[in-house]
């Protein structure tokens, strides 16, 4: 049987609709076809560098603030930064933004600060733009599958 591995989801979700973001990666993350991941949500505010320097692949997800990522990931960013810059380098992430507007800051800011930490995108950014749609869900939902599946089959 093959190692298995640990994809961390970090992603704030201050309303009805955001949860439903996270859900959405989740139940992609944990699709039957996926044998060998073990998938953990940790708010941004609770997670911490041990639970990075655990993570095979990290999945962040952030709303829209002002342009920029919302303060509890920034936080995130904040405290797990150089207890993990040396160890994490080449950790694969994937992010998803829940944009009112149009979320280039707020890519613009995650990519910099993962960029810093040497940490490889697995795919482009998401961005859920406008309006909250039914879309976004099954956006999410393939976002999570990919990278658990990417993980389980080796590919990240």
């Amino acid at each position: 049987m093959s190692e298995r591995r640990h994809l961390l989801v970090v992603a704030h979700a201050p309303s009805p609709n955001t949860q439903k973001l996270v859900d959405a990666v989740l139940r992609g993350a944990v699709h039957p076809d996926v044998e060998n991941v073990d998938t953990r949500h940790i708010p941004p505010l609770e997670a911490g560098p041990d639970d990075v320097l655990a993570a095979h692949a990290i999945i962040l997800g952030t709303t829209e603030n002002l342009g920029y990522m919302s303060g509890a990931l920034k936080d995130f960013f904040d405290r797990i930064y150089y207890p993990c810059l040396e160890q994490t380098q080449g950790l694969p992430y994937a992010l998803y933004v829940r944009a009112g507007r149009d979320g280039t800051g707020t890519r613009r800011a995650v990519e910099s600060i993962a960029t810093g930490l040497r940490w490889q995108p697995a795919q482009e950014p998401l961005i859920c733009r406008g309006e909250f749609q039914e879309q976004f869900i099954n956006d999410c939902e393939e976002l999570g599958l990919y990278m658990a599946a990417s993980l389980d089959a080796g590919i990240i």
